[in-house]
C-alpha cells in the first residue's frame, strides 16, 4: 500500500496500533501537546503531501478534546499537502444529537459533520450511527460499518435454539432484526419512552417466556434503558439474558450495575471505545472490530468497493 499514512490521536491508540497492524503498515507519530493558554497543539510527525492520509480517532470522554485533536489533525494534514484526508471515528458521538425535539435546540451531529468538513475531512469512515439519518449529515462520502458479524461470530458458540435478540426500542429494531437473521433466531422490540428523568418500557413486542434472550443496542452509556428492560424481561419469564452493544461507553458506573445483576450471564462489546482496565468486570467480553476497520481502509485506499462490508445479512 503505497502513498499511505495513518495516524492516531490520543483517543484509543491502541485500536490505532491495532488497525495498523492487520494493514501491515506502521503507525505514524502524531504529537500533542498542551500550551500554558490551555490550548492543544498538533503535528504529525510524518511526511503527509501528495499521500493518502487516515486519522484514526473515535469520539469518546473528554468528546471535547477528541473533537479539537481531530479538528487540529485534519487542519494539519491539509497544510502539508495530503491528497486525500479520511477521518476513521469508530463512535461518532454526537450521532445521538440528530432531530429538533425541543424549541431551540441544537442538533450537534448536523454541526461537527459540518466544522468536520471545513477542517478538511474529505471522506469518514464510522461505525454504527446512533440514527441512519446521521449519515447524510455529511457533505462527503460516508462509509459506514457495522459490527453485526462480530458480535453474531461470538454468539455462535453458544446453543441458540431457544434465543431471542430483543432491541431496547424501535429505533433499533432494524439492526436487531438484521443480527436476528444472522442468528437464525426471532426478534423482539421494547417500546420505550424517555421522559424528563427516567426510561420507561411499556412492554415488549414479541415472545420472550421461557427463552435465552440476548439484548442488542447500539450504544450503552449510563444503561439505564437496559436496566429498564431488563425488569420488563424478568416479569415476563425470560431464562437468561446476554447483552451486546457496539460502543461500550459504560459511564457512571454502569458497566458493574449491569454486572450485578444476577440473571445477566454476559456483556459483550466491541472495542471501538476503549474500556479502562480497572472498570471491567468477569462478565464482559471485548471483541476487536480492528480487522473490519483495516479492510475498509484497504479497499478505500486501492479504490475497490466498500459495499460488501455494509452487508448484514448471512
Amino acid at each position: 500500500m503505497r502513498d499511505i499514512a495513518l495516524f492516531s490521536g490520543s483517543a484509543h491508540p491502541d485500536l490505532a496500533a491495532e488497525i495498523c497492524a492487520h494493514l501491515g503498515e506502521p503507525l505514524s507519530p502524531c504529537l500533542v501537546q498542551r500550551f500554558a493558554n490551555d490550548c492543544l497543539g498538533v503535528q504529525l510527525a510524518a511526511n503527509c503531501r501528495e499521500r493518502d492520509v487516515y486519522l484514526i480517532q473515535p469520539l469518546v470522554p473528554p468528546v471535547q478534546e477528541h473533537l479539537v485533536e481531530l479538528f487540529l489533525m485534519l487542519d494539519a494534514a491539509r497544510g502539508a499537502s495530503a491528497a486525500r484526508s479520511t477521518v476513521v471515528m469508530p463512535h461518532y458521538a454526537y450521532a445521538r444529537s440528530d432531530k429538533k425535539d425541543a424549541p431551540r435546540i441544537s442538533i450537534g451531529g448536523r454541526l461537527v459533520a459540518d466544522l468536520l468538513v471545513a477542517a478538511g475531512a474529505n471522506r469518514v469512515l464510522t461505525m454504527a450511527l446512533h440514527a441512519p439519518q446521521v449519515h447524510g449529515f455529511f457533505s462527503v462520502p460516508v462509509d459506514h460499518l457495522h459490527a453485526l458479524r462480530e458480535l453474531a461470530g461470538h454468539f455462535r458458540r453458544y446453543d441458540l435454539t431457544s434465543t431471542v435478540v430483543v432491541s431496547p426500542d424501535f429505533g433499533n429494531a432494524k439492526s436487531a432484526s438484521s443480527f436476528a437473521r444472522l442468528l437464525g433466531v426471532p426478534v423482539a422490540a421494547g417500546t420505550k419512552q424517555r421522559y424528563a428523568d427516567r426510561v420507561v418500557i411499556s412492554a415488549i413486542i414479541g415472545e420472550v417466556a421461557g427463552r435465552d434472550v440476548i439484548v442488542l443496542d447500539d450504544e450503552i452509556a449510563k444503561g439505564s434503558t437496559i436496566v429498564e428492560l431488563l425488569d420488563r424481561l424478568r416479569e415476563r419469564g425470560a431464562r437468561t439474558i446476554r447483552i451486546a452493544c457496539t460502543h461500550g461507553l459504560f459511564t457512571g458506573g454502569a458497566l458493574q450495575r449491569l454486572a450485578d445483576q444476577p440473571d445477566v450471564l454476559e456483556i459483550v462489546c466491541t472495542n471501538t471505545v476503549p474500556v479502562p482496565g480497572a472498570d471491567r468486570v468477569p462478565k464482559l467480553r471485548v471483541l476487536s472490530v480492528a480487522a473490519a476497520f483495516a479492510e475498509a481502509i484497504r479497499r478505500i485506499h486501492i479504490g475497490e468497493s466498500v459495499s460488501a462490508l455494509f452487508d448484514s445479512e448471512p
